[in-house]
């Protein structure tokens, strides 16, 4: 090969290369779906969020639309039904602490149960691991700051106050958790009228949870995220909410998946068993198949016929707790 032409072939190779560089980096992120982006969105709080030190993280290149990182900007997409039943469901997407999965854990899912009359607020919660400095409160932060904003919204828009179900699904089911178990807990300093009202959700659900912060029953990613490269073990137990349940923990529905690889069913056997302990009312359906991640499951298994169990659980545990003591 002569200089002239292997000069000219490698003029060629990299004016290729700079062609591909350039078209990769105009290729547009996919939007997400129009039924997420025409929802309407509602910020959780006024100005910055509590604490500081957000720090965008890199977006991987074959991330899903429905993927959602990089949240500076916590809040609540709502989706209203046609005949509203009175109730509300803050629903929790799951994605590992790492990123909220909108699409089956959010869209699906607010789509079935608008079907079915509830109010429904998907929960666009902060990921601990993109820079906050206090990684192991803020999505409790924005739970607790989404529910009220919920319970607000309902005494505004006639619906009930005290029928308001969280539903968490995965590493949001396990902020779910934290929420039913330490809504109380004071993870922020109260900033206005919102911050007074009451978050304690009056049901909940979890749906192939992440409940252990330790091995051997943990999702190993979702607890790193969450909690960091070798916590104290006081900062696991302050995050492992099997161990919260108390005489105030509100009713539970559980789903699992047995041949779930990902979260094992040991998680739900856990939340269970505290549940059975303080006393508390708890539902729980294992079914043999349906693996991980499944949201409302598909038609022709077992897995995917859920959302109508929790329908019906959801109505008569919300007409107990609205039936007069005594």
């Amino acid at each position: 090969m002569t200089v002239r032409s292997f000069s000219l072939r490698a003029a060629s190779l990299l004016t290729l290369a700079m062609l591909s560089t350039a078209g990769s980096a105009q290729t547009p992120r996919p939007a997400p779906p129009t039924a997420w982006t025409s929802a309407p969105f509602v910020p959780l709080w006024t100005g910055a969020p509590p604490g500081g030190g957000f720090k965008a993280v890199a977006v991987p290149a074959n991330d899903p639309a429905t993927f959602l990182r990089n949240i500076d900007q916590p809040g609540l997409r709502r989706f209203t039904p046609a005949r509203p039943n009175g109730a509300s469901v803050l629903v929790i997407p799951g994605g590992a602490y790492t990123f909220l999965s909108i699409g089956n854990e959010g869209v699906d899912i607010a789509g079935r149960l608008t079907a079915l009359g509830y109010t429904v607020y998907v929960l666009t919660y902060r990921l601990p691991g993109e820079g906050w400095a206090d990684r192991a409160d803020v999505p409790l932060q924005d739970a607790q700051r989404g529910l009220r904003m919920v319970r607000a919204a309902a005494t505004k828009d006639g619906l009930d106050p005290h029928k308001i179900a969280v539903l968490g699904f995965s590493a949001g089911g396990h902020l779910a958790a934290t929420l039913e178990t330490d809504f109380a807990q004071a993870v922020h300093a109260p900033r206005d009228a919102i911050d007074r009202i009451d978050a304690r959700p009056d049901a909940a659900a979890l749906i192939y949870p992440v409940i252990a912060a330790t091995e051997p029953f943990t999702h190993a990613q979702s607890a790193a995220q969450l909690l960091g490269k070798n916590p104290d073990p006081a900062a696991i137990a302050r995050r492992s909410p099997a161990e919260h349940v108390t005489a105030t923990t509100p009713p539970t529905f559980l789903l699992h998946a047995m041949d779930d690889g990902a979260v094992v069913p040991d998680n739900s056997l856990l939340m269970m068993a505290a549940l059975r302990r303080a006393g508390r009312p708890v539902e729980a359906h294992f079914v043999a198949e349906g693996g991980h991640g499944f949201g409302v499951g598909p038609a022709a298994l077992p897995a995917g016929h859920w959302v109508d169990l929790f329908d019906r659980w959801l109505q008569r545990s919300l007409a107990e707790t609205s039936r007069p003591a005594g």
